[in-house]
């Protein structure tokens, strides 16, 4: 029996402090040249570990990552706690409910996104030499693995990407994450489930029968039932006046372990069943968005690095790399996503302003790609190789998403945004409101001074809008909107609540800048209109003068200001 000393304890601090640090600072830069954290804690794992370190300072590496089991077992048991809570925000981030309601297009473009490049790259990926795979006669699963790894995207990547560009309160980025809920669902669906049948023991067709079943019974358990169940108790929490956040997040922590314990016995990987708990807390509207932060903040603050650091260090990537397999997963990964959702996205009626983005959101592989070829490593599905090749290809695509969303976004005309605004239809004090009431002052203001009948058919598409996904922001910024078949024109009414209003925002801090939006269904220039109210009021000078703002003529001024330099395309 092994027993922890001393020196194991040492070590293992000492290696969390270089990983930890190391990987949090470097991720820091990479945040600031708008790239992805997890090339950076990628980096650190393959300078620390074998590629660089090991190959250049042997003693020194040896005596940081000892080959000791009862060692390296410590620091891979904190790694799998990362990537298992790491499934569990990525649940969290999906919104069952509003990709269902969102079923036409989203549909189309996640079926479209994986009918496509699976295909493809089961083609691709079953005409490979057999010197690329661990046993050849196994080729078929082997290429239904790959397939579904080089599928399945990274949707924490692209939710970031949406946020950097202040798309992510936009309907374009409500329907991308639509999509990305449905592909995210299904493709973890076909993973595990091959992942299961491939483990067994013996393969039958009676096995997989009943993996398969069981797999499809418990997810739609836990996505009908469990999800009104996940709801009530969260409903319930809070009613009862318990510690929060911390009551809610020890439930969800605990719903994680009991669905991951099950899915773990069913067959398949507890980060299935991981996966499923996010989902079922995520769609919780009695979960606030500030507990959905903290519990972000914890995962990507603390067990991903460890996660992401333990790849590189796990695998030479210098011995292991092959430039014509890396480049031919680039090709069929990157290549067969965006081929997908662009056909998916060419089936909608879908402005074709937004097709190009909608495509090209699809496309990074990521946090998922690795997880998945992670795990098909550790069962010695693939290769070292393949591996390597697999996180070079997800690695690639996440470096490549930003400039290549930006590009498509700033194609798209430039416009001035005060031709939609009216000194009229300003409210310098919102005193004493809650949002729904907010909302409705707002839409009358418009339909007092814009002339627009139908106030009540405004007010309730704002607010089921409104509660399919909220627009709150960071920085007390609230941009509620909607698509109206009889508007002609775009209509920006503002209000300013001093004292601020409880919008459930991100960070948690009340909203005291509240941007109504009504825009026309066959006209898309939502996009360009919150992204400009989003760069305006990124400057705090700016939201301070409003804040201090007496009256409608300088609030008005100051919109001239900020936002008159935005000039008509």
């Amino acid at each position: 029996m092994h027993y922890l000393s001393e020196q194991h304890i040492f070590i293992f601090l000492v290696q969390v402090f270089l990983l930890l640090g190391l990987a949090r600072i470097l991720g820091e830069i990479f945040n600031k040249w708008k790239q992805p954290p997890l090339t950076a804690e990628i980096l650190i794992g393959i300078i620390l570990g074998k590629t660089i370190l090991g190959r250049f300072f042997p003693g020194l590496h040896q005596y940081i990552f000892p080959p000791d089991i009862v060692q390296q077992s410590m620091f891979e048991t904190v790694a799998w706690l990362g990537v298992l809570f790491l499934l569990l925000e990525i649940g969290l981030e999906i919104d069952f409910s509003s990709a269902w309601r969102q079923r036409g297009d989203a549909l189309k473009i996640s079926l479209s996104d994986i009918a496509i490049p699976m295909t493809l790259a089961f083609i691709s990926c079953v005409l490979l030499p057999d010197s690329y795979l661990v046993d050849p006669s196994k080729r078929i699963i082997f290429a239904v693995f790959m397939a579904t790894a080089l599928t399945i995207s990274a949707m924490p990547i692209t939710a970031r990407a949406l946020h950097d560009l202040k798309l992510s309160k936009t309907d374009l980025g409500y329907l991308i994450m639509s999509a990305f809920s449905v592909n995210d669902v299904l493709g973890w669906l076909i993973f595990t489930v091959v992942l299961g049948i491939f483990t067994q023991i013996k393969f039958n067709i009676g096995s997989a029968f009943f993996i398969f079943s069981l797999t499809i019974s418990f997810a739609v358990l836990c996505l009908t039932i469990g999800r009104k169940f996940v709801d009530r108790f969260i409903s319930k929490i809070h009613s009862q006046n318990l510690p929060e956040p911390a009551t809610s997040l020890t439930f969800i922590c605990l719903l994680a372990v009991l669905c991951g314990a099950i899915t773990q016995r069913i067959g398949i990987h507890a980060l299935f069943g991981f996966f499923l708990a996010g989902i079922m807390a995520g769609s919780s509207p009695a979960l606030s968005e500030r507990t959905r932060q903290i519990i972000s903040q914890i995962v990507y603050a603390l067990f991903v690095p460890l996660f992401f650091v333990n790849i590189g260090l796990k695998v030479d990537f210098w011995v292991n790399f092959d430039i014509f397999l890396v480049l031919l997963l680039c090709v069929v990964g990157i290549g067969g996503k965006f081929f997908g959702a662009w056909v998916g996205v060419n089936l909608t009626k879908i402005d074709k302003s937004n097709r190009l983005p909608i495509a090209i959101a699809h496309t990074p592989g990521g946090v998922m790609e690795i997880v998945i070829s992670m795990l098909a490593l550790e069962y010695n599905l693939i290769t070292t190789k393949v591996f390597v090749a697999i996180v070079s290809s997800a690695v690639i695509s996440c470096v490549i998403l930003g400039p290549w969303l930006s590009y498509a976004i700033k194609k798209r005309k430039r416009i001035s945004i005060l031709e939609f605004f009216s000194r009229r239809a300003i409210i310098p004090d919102l005193s004493n409101e809650n949002r729904d009431a907010a909302i409705k002052k707002l839409c009358e203001i418009i339909h007092e001074q814009e002339g627009i009948s139908n106030m009540e058919v405004i007010y309730k598409a704002v607010l089921d809008r409104e509660k399919s996904m909220g627009t709150a922001m960071e920085e007390g910024i609230a941009v509620p909107h909607a698509r109206l078949p009889f508007i002609k024109k775009p209509v920006i009414a503002f209000g300013k609540s001093v004292s601020g209003i409880d919008w459930n925002s991100p960070d948690g801090e009340p909203t005291h800048f509240i941007f109504l939006i009504l825009t026309p269904t066959d006209n898309d220039v939502q996009v360009q209109i919150l992204s400009a109210i989003a760069k305006a009021l990124g400057n705090k000078k700016v939201r301070n003068k409003l804040l201090n703002a007496k009256d409608t003529q300088d609030i008005w001024n100051i919109f001239e200001n900020c936002m008159g330099i935005i000039k008509r395309g």
